[in-house]
């Protein structure tokens, strides 16, 4: 499976520690995870997507991801990164040291706190709109900045006789690799910009905003608007749209009963359902029932859901633009060499070739490469047939099938 990592930041007391909490509750028991060692800030959450099962008429029995009701639920790995507040780029706060961390991931989770009750710093204050803005804006401004000053330190290795585009992009992605920052990510950014062709002519704001298009191109960041359940929330949403941003509702507090109260047995609930069933109101106290209709009344049906599982979805699929594709042996009864159905599902990025598919399942299978099976189809596939999203395929190699 190809990997992308996500990172949820936002400033203190946003909810982001809430929010990274209901991600990563275990609902959703699989037996081998496809990572294997995660730090003490790192977890797994599940992306939630129609299963191919009901479309081939078939009882799936899914290893590396679980199918509950005809959804598949895909893990993925999420990092929280450490809190961060305005000057951190000046080493305010953990300063550097969020910067650093935060360039790790493949796209970001921006937590806004949607009523807009809080400071700069996180302190609680009366509701404004406005601060929502504020808030979205001091973090891209602040990883602007940061990443501005190690461009400006990184052309300072490009040749000084008559350094070229290309020489250019070279220095700059060697300095920019180790925050997973590709060289296709600053030609593209160069590209937009079109800088003068000397880099001596290149001001403070040619580099800042050579800076914020690496950052966008690089680290795309998908705002989460928490806490919709609270005075002044649908209008700081409102605000953030009318901005130009996409902003997507979420009560990562609301999600958080919900999964506890299903990790508990009391409530049947899928994470992104639209409500959920209390199994035995008996077994739930007076404060308990009260938490759940808050819950329902406030958030599920005035929002339509939580929002959470729409913001991971949102990152992986729409964001990152990754795929889903399902991998058998046998294209005839859809089974591994086990006999499982439909076993494994791949997020893969959208213009994979299947044979670079093949190499994602075993190197092998890419250098011995013969063809592929459609298996819904039975339609050979030859080596550059690009992938689409909820394909099922098998791989024909010299020696073995995959």
């Amino acid at each position: 499976m190809v990997t992308r990592l996500v990172g949820l930041t936002g400033k203190p007391n946003v909810g982001k520690s809430t929010l990274y909490s209901a991600l990563t509750l275990n609902i959703v028991k699989i037996a081998d995870y496809p990572f294997t060692t995660l730090t003490p800030n790192r977890g797994v959450g599940y992306l939630r997507k129609k299963c191919v099962c009901k479309s081939l008429n078939v009882t799936d029995n899914p290893v590396n991801s679980k199918c509950i009701n005809g959804f598949r639920f895909i893990p993925v790995e999420l990092v929280d990164l450490p809190g961060i507040v305005p000057g951190a780029h000046e080493g305010r706060g953990l300063g550097n040291q969020f910067l650093s961390e935060i360039s790790i991931a493949d796209a970001l989770i921006h937590v806004v706190d949607a009523s807009g009750s809080l400071d700069a710093e996180g302190r609680p204050v009366d509701p404004d709109p406005e601060n929502t803005i504020r808030d979205i804006r001091f973090l891209e401004e602040e990883y602007d900045h940061w990443l501005a000053g190690i461009i400006e330190r990184g052309l300072q290795k490009v040749p000084r006789t008559k350094p070229s585009r290309a020489s250019v992009e070279e220095s700059l992605s060697h300095v920019l690799s180790g925050l997973a920052i590709s060289r296709r990510h600053v030609e593209e950014a160069i590209e937009k910009v079109n800088p003068p062709d000397n880099i001596y002519q290149w001001s403070k704001n040619t580099i800042l905003e050579l800076a914020k298009n690496i950052r966008m191109i690089a680290k795309p960041m998908v705002i989460a608007a928490n806490k919709i359940d609270k005075k002044g929330a649908e209008e700081g949403v409102r605000k953030m749209r009318e901005a130009g941003y996409d902003p997507i509702p979420i009560s990562a507090e609301a999600e958080l009963v919900l999964r506890k109260a299903t990790e508990a047995g009391l409530v049947e609930y899928l994470p992104g359902d639209s409500d959920f069933r209390i199994v035995n109101p008996n077994a739930l106290s007076k404060k308990q029932l009260e938490a759940l209709e808050m819950v329902r009344d406030r958030v599920l049906k005035p929002w339509g859901s939580t929002g959470v599982q729409e913001l991971l979805n949102r990152v992986y699929f729409n964001v990152l633009n990754m795929i889903t594709v399902y991998p058998v042996e046998d294209a005839n009864k859809l089974t591994d060499k086990k006999g499982n159905v439909l076993p494994d599902v791949y997020l893969v990025p959208r213009g994979m070739s299947v044979r670079e598919f093949a190499g994602l399942i075993h190197t092998e299978l890419m250098e011995n490469f013969l063809y592929a099976i459609d298996a819904k189809s039975k339609i050979r596939l030859g080596e550059d047939y690009v992938l689409k999203d909820d394909d099922v395929v098998s791989i024909i190699a010299v020696g073995r099938r995959g």
